[in-house]
């Protein structure tokens, strides 16, 4: 049976930009997966989608016009109820036949089959193969099924009377199985070859696809349409590489712009424009911000990533004179840039200390007060991390007072500061700017070093990969700020829920890892959340034991992410770090503690001794008595014991994790001979706990860095 290449296209209104990668790509992974489970077309056919502003495509290699036929058993029922004394069918029996199709005449060609332990009736029988217009509307139909659709339209059909609900009203539907067209219906329309080109620009207002396989040429010559998502994106990459190289300037990078854009357009055009140079003197966050998010304009920046006046914009049309294009795009943006700078002149008029008494007047949470009752917590928090730097300090002189003193000042000035611009025009305008714009404000006021840049930064990292706090108010207010949202949130009963999180907590609690772990803080993670608590009053309930397991979950899957194994997280994490600074010298200890001949052997081993010692009921033994060391593999043990120990020991505490594990190495014969040559339930009481002492000192020294045990296959 030959195959031939499929093409399905449903030609829409435009369909909203920021769902149509997603739509284009659910759209045709969904009907190739339901032809493939069909056996219309291989499981290894390639699939090719196309999404543009008015369309869903998919082309599929390779498909039969009928799914091959399938031999199947059918199992009946029992022996026992199917036929009577006389080996004849029971009335059961041939209405079970009818149920399936079929009538006493296959009476003969029953097989009688083991099934448990008595037997069955079982009927072979052939399903035939689904036809090629069969199981496309089937495929078709579950596609638009499981379309991601944002929100539903309800939509009249021609008839006047009959009514749909999709995405966007549907106007025409191609179906062709290689040059054939395949009889589909689906949202009152009936398949063709024909579809719509560019509104503008196509060649002929109505392109005739001949064959599947000449769509996308088709579209591009006489339609002046790019129908793959992936092609638009990548030419319009391009273009924004050349245009930008010709003024000697770089386009700003953002993914989430670039496939917002490619869902605009159907034939990439770009262009230069630009704006008065006074518009400058606005932040430039502020001006890269209103271009990206209100005009999809992409702003243009110098080699020193600073913004110029200049930006490109991407057009839908390609006219011979784009001068009329660039000057209305000048003139769109124009209004826009005015806004940002009249709120940025206004904005300066009032200190950022003017704004603290407003924000007690700016609810936070129903149950946690206001934005001015947070400040007030999360200067206290952050007064809590600088005395947990202070006695971790060592030694703690003079001058390093005098730090602290002017740190925790430093840090109560910003912690009061860092919400006032919520109540700026700016952030009103553009509340992705909460915390820069209050970093501008401060050093438009002349705040003392490192105040400004510590407001600015203290919701860092925002996002994954994000940069961390540059300077130490930042990090100090930076963990304290995310302290006092993860502690009051648990603490009221806000805890995230499957893939619901509104108040980003997971976010957060990566935040706090991140800074702890890459700015290698001496903080205790267990002690910051309890310090927190305090700040609270009355309002929350003490939310430290689940918040605590919560975080360790979230530290687990960032590290796994960053390539660890699921062994190695575990052995680190068994032991709860409180310190999550040392969490990458352990995990790089015991992935070189890994590599070992002796590895293997001490990580079954050392399994094998937890196991005894949770076995022992009451308090477990610490003192080995030499005298009761009778056999000699314990002896031998205790003295390696006693030569290694205190050397791992001094390796980990000047936190050469790796030299630490490394010393164990030289336990591996002794252990595996205690484990073969002495009995560690030995019916003497006193001999059993002497050795399970032992076990218990050897578990010890061999589970300072990491869970051992963690290791063994």
């Amino acid at each position: 049976m030959s195959t031939q290449n499929l093409l399905v296209e449903l030609f829409v209104e435009e369909l909203p930009p920021k769902a149509l990668k997603k739509l284009g790509e659910s759209f045709a992974a969904t009907l190739a997966a339901s032809l493939k489970a069909q056996g219309l077309a291989a499981a290894d056919a390639a699939v090719t989608s196309f999404a543009s502003p008015r369309r869903l495509g998919v082309h599929v290699a390779a498909v039969a016009p009928k799914a091959a036929d399938k031999a199947q058993q059918i199992k009946l029922m029992p022996v026992a109820v199917a036929l009577n004394a006389e080996g004849q069918a029971t009335p059961a029996l041939l209405k079970k036949l009818a149920s399936v199709g079929a009538d006493a005449s296959v009476l003969p060609q029953l097989k009688r089959l083991p099934d448990g332990k008595a037997e069955a009736l079982f009927l072979d029988s052939v399903v035939p193969g689904a036809s090629l217009a069969e199981g496309l509307q089937k495929a078709l139909d579950e596609a638009l099924a499981k379309l991601p659709i944002p929100k539903v339209m309800t939509y009249q059909l021609a008839d006047g009377w009959s009514d749909v609900k999709f995405v966007r009203p549907a106007h025409k539907l191609v179906a062709l199985h290689g040059a054939e067209v395949v009889p589909l219906q689906v949202l009152g329309l009936q398949a063709g070859r024909s579809t719509l080109g560019h509104r503008f620009e196509a060649a002929q207002a109505v392109v005739e696809i001949s064959h599947a396989d000449h769509y996308a040429q088709a579209l591009r010559e006489q339609g002046a349409v790019i129908a793959s998502f992936d092609e638009r994106r990548a030419e319009i990459v391009r273009q924004l590489a050349a245009a930008a190289a010709k003024e000697g300037l770089k386009p700003i990078d953002d993914e989430a712009l670039l496939d917002e854009v490619t869902a605009l357009v159907e034939r990439p055009n770009v262009l230069t424009c630009q704006f008065e140079k006074e518009f400058l003197g606005v932040p430039q966050e502020c001006l890269i911000l209103t271009m990206k998010a209100n005009q999809k304009y992409f702003p243009l920046l110098d080699s020193q990533g600073k913004l110029t006046n200049k930006f490109l914009i991407v057009s839908n049309i390609a006219p011979a004179d784009a001068s009329a294009v660039i000057q209305g795009n000048e003139r769109v943006v124009r209004p826009r840039l005015a806004d940002a700078k009249f709120f940025f002149d206004q904005d300066r008029k009032k200190t950022l200390e003017s704004r603290v008494p407003g924000l007690a007047r700016v609810v936070y949470h129903g149950k946690l007060g206001t934005q001015g009752d947070r400040a007030e917590r999360v200067r206290a928090i952050a007064h809590e991390i600088v005395k947990q730097l202070r006695m971790a300090t060592v030694p703690y002189t003079a001058e390093a007072k005098d730090e602290f003193d002017v740190l925790d000042s430093k840090v109560q000035q910003a912690a009061l500061l860092a919400k006032t611009d919520l109540l700026t025009d700016m952030v009103g305008e553009f509340p992705e700017l909460q915390g820069i714009m209050g970093g501008y404000y401060a050093r438009h006021e002349g705040l003392r070093d490192g105040v400004a840049i510590a407001i600015e930064d203290h919701y860092k990292p925002r996002f994954a990969g994000d940069a961390l706090p540059r300077n130490h108010t930042g990090t100090v207010l930076a963990l304290a700020d995310k302290l006092e949202t993860l502690v009051g949130l648990f603490g009221i009963g806000q805890l995230p829920t499957g893939d619901k999180d509104p108040f980003a907590l997971r976010r957060h609690a990566l935040g706090v890892i991140r800074i702890l772990v890459e700015k290698n803080l001496p903080l205790n993670l267990p002690e910051l959340l309890n310090g927190a608590v305090p700040a609270f009053g009355e309002l929350i309930s003490n939310p430290v034991e689940a918040l605590s397991s919560f975080m360790s979950d979230r530290l687990a899957v960032s590290l796994r992410d960053q390539g660890y194994s699921a062994q190695e997280v575990e052995a680190v994490l068994a032991l709860k770090p409180a310190r999550l600074g040392d969490v990458p010298k352990r995990l790089a200890a015991v992935r070189s503690f890994a590599a070992l001949p002796e590895a293997a052997s001490l990580a079954a081993a050392n399994k094998r001794v937890g196991n005894i010692l949770k076995k022992v009921e009451g308090e477990l033994p610490t003192v080995v008595s030499e005298a009761l060391l009778k056999e000699p593999a314990e002896a031998a043990l205790q003295a390696a014991l006693a030569q290694v120990g205190p050397a791992a020991d001094r390796l980990f505490e000047q936190h050469d994790y790796a030299g630490s594990l490394t010393a164990l190495a030289a336990l591996k014969a002794p252990v595996d001979a205690f484990f073969d040559g002495v009995m560690v339930n030995a019916d003497d009481a006193a001999l059993r706990a002497n050795r399970q002492a032992l076990l218990n000192q050897l578990h010890q020294a061999m589970n300072r860095v990491a869970d051992l045990a963690a290791l063994a296959s």
